[in-house]
């Protein structure tokens, strides 16, 4: 377990950006109350490195992960994502609850069209129930259930005024991650 060097950071922060826009300033921010009681101030949160994939967790958390041996240690705190061999950094869907408590940019999904979203399927203009305004092609999205359940996440293929003139069957949302992934993918996640 090591400190991202910065590249990685610049990676990192450039992928949770376009999901969360300026919001990344809460992510980095975010003051943890956790540790001993005795310490009147919070700590923070960090992002570190174990084989390739990429945690959130608190400094006291890291702290004491210290005493584990890096063969030993399996997990730490929320994993972001993780970094391919050619050094591509992409999001995993245990990165959802962090997406959409800052996100900045979101689709929400009929009740109809939930499960084709579920099984990897892209999201088409007849899914939509609902879509924040001032969306740009390329934007990350994140994509929730009629009632406020966050699904998953993708990017967005056309601006939000696109949308709204396209025909039903236009690709709005590529798919990128889904909380059906749990189930598909347990053996790999």
């Amino acid at each position: 377990m090591r400190t991202l060097d910065e590249q990685e950071t610049t990676i990192v922060f450039e992928k949770l950006f376009k999901f969360v826009g300026n919001n990344l300033k809460n992510i980095v921010d975010n003051p943890a109350y956790e540790g001993p009681a005795s310490d009147p101030l919070p700590g923070r949160y960090c992002f570190r490195l174990q084989k390739n994939r990429v945690y959130y967790a608190s400094e006291s958390l890291v702290k004491r992960a210290t005493n584990v041996s890096k063969e030993q240690l399996v997990s730490l705190g929320v994993q972001v994502g993780k970094f391919t061999h050619h050094g591509n950094f992409h999001l995993t869907i245990h990165a959802l609850p962090l997406l959409a408590a800052n996100a900045k940019h979101k689709v929400w999904l009929k009740p109809t069209s939930e499960m084709s979203f579920l099984y990897g399927n892209a999201v088409l203009k007849a899914h939509l129930g609902r879509i924040t305004e001032d969306i740009n092609a390329g934007d990350g999205i994140v994509v929730y259930s009629m009632s406020d359940v966050p699904l998953g996440f993708g990017i967005a293929t056309k601006s939000t005024k696109d949308v709204r003139k396209s025909d039903p069957q236009t690709m709005v949302v590529i798919h990128q991650g889904d909380i059906g992934e749990y189930l598909r993918m347990e053996d790999e996640l």
